[in-house]
């Protein structure tokens, strides 16, 4: 049993008086939800602008000790299969650590910053990701952990609007876009990116100026604040992976439908093939499939399917397939939504399985993702 304290972050003393009712996440105390309540939450980020902390992320400069940005791209790549030499200035790209097995050790950004790499990961993996960094990577780069700022996202159709009132620079912005702005007389980091499927910002700020700035935004009348529960159902019905639950070390990125983050300079035949950690195992999924596949799974009736629920072929215990990885209600759809992994056999779209909820049988459909139409701005 752990009984550390539980960290705070910058912007906790905001978070309570605006109500919020706080609980444990990956070491910190974090707010679920505010009064409003987390169908409102989701439906405003859905219509108009959401604001999150996500300060309890994990940030960090990596910079080359030869002054050369290609050493460093090249350094990160024995650890991560995705591009990172060719990742432009000014750019950033999802991937992962993986595991001598192939399987995924966490999943992040990585944006390039001309002369240095900065890079967000998960809360629950941020210290053994900076471990692994420091232990493999350390002949070829240095690494300076930002433990003095906050992490904001802002999501929603309206969130440029938003933004552009405090950073005009912003709307010529594509998604992915990663650039330095100054952000009510502070230097921020600013990415068009985020978890909801949504269009939206990620915004690296001092952290003494952090609440300040935020306490501006909400007072935007279309930008409302978001917590942990609407974050969750944000980022499932957008079909985006939960770390712990939809991806960890024992399944790899094909299995999880993540190929499309492993560009052709990676993969057999491309220029810096393999060279990662479980390449053999990747590589030979990526020609030739996976034994098993994330889908997404649409429930008959309105009961929800929670993460751990059995999937199984038929409605009895004698055709276990599965589980679901993360389950509940979808408000934008009206119904209940999930996630799990199936066998390739039983992946195809318009599937009908069976998920086994306190004894019962639920009929479920294997469905494409994402649940919503995405709406980045590319």
């Amino acid at each position: 049993m752990n009984d550390a304290p539980l960290l705070k972050t910058p912007l906790h003393a905001l978070h309570l008086s605006l109500g919020a009712r706080m609980v444990p996440f990956a070491g910190y105390e974090m707010p679920v939800q505010y009064p409003s309540g987390v169908l409102k939450e989701h439906l405003a980020t859905r219509t108009a602008c959401g604001l999150f902390d996500v300060s309890h992320m994990g940030q960090v400069l990596i910079r080359p000790k030869s002054g050369k940005l290609e050493d460093a791209a090249l350094a990160l790549e024995r650890l991560i299969p995705v591009d990172i030499l060719g990742l432009k200035p000014g750019r950033q790209r999802y991937g992962f650590f993986t595991n001598d097995a192939g399987g995924i050790l966490d999943d992040l950004m990585v944006s390039n910053r001309g002369d240095h790499f900065y890079m967000v990961v998960n809360a629950s993996c941020k210290e053994a990701d900076f471990t692994h960094m420091a232990d493999h990577l350390s002949d070829a780069c240095t690494f300076d952990i930002l433990e003095d700022r906050a992490l904001i996202a802002i999501q929603g159709p309206h969130a440029e609007h938003v933004l552009a009132e405090f950073c005009p620079e912003v709307t010529s912005m594509k998604f992915m876009d990663v650039e330095g702005d100054e952000l009510r007389e502070a230097d921020c980091i600013i990415s068009r990116s985020g978890y909801s499927g949504e269009d939206g910002f990620e915004i690296s700020i001092p952290a003494d100026k952090a609440e300040f700035t935020v306490h501006r935004m909400l007072d935007h009348p279309d930008c409302e604040p978001v917590g942990l529960g609407a974050r969750d159902s944000l980022r499932l019905e957008a079909g985006l992976c939960l770390y712990g639950n939809d991806i960890d070390t024992t399944t790899s990125p094909v299995e999880a439908g993540l190929e499309w983050a492993i560009q052709k300079a990676r993969r057999r035949g491309g220029a810096r093939a393999g060279g990662f950690p479980g390449a053999d195992r990747i590589l030979d999924e990526l020609e030739n499939g996976a034994v098993r596949r994330r889908v997404g799974l649409k429930p008959e009736g309105k009961a929800p399917v929670r993460a751990h629920a059995g999937l199984y072929a038929t409605d009895s215990l004698q055709s276990p397939i599965g589980e679901v990885t993360s389950g509940g209600f979808g408000p934008s759809v009206d119904g209940p939504v999930a996630m799990g992994y199936v066998p390739i056999g039983l992946a195809r779209p318009g599937t009908r399985i069976f998920a086994e909820v306190r004894g019962k049988f639920l009929p479920v459909t294997v469905t494409e993702l994402p649940f919503i139409p995405p709406g980045y701005k590319r």
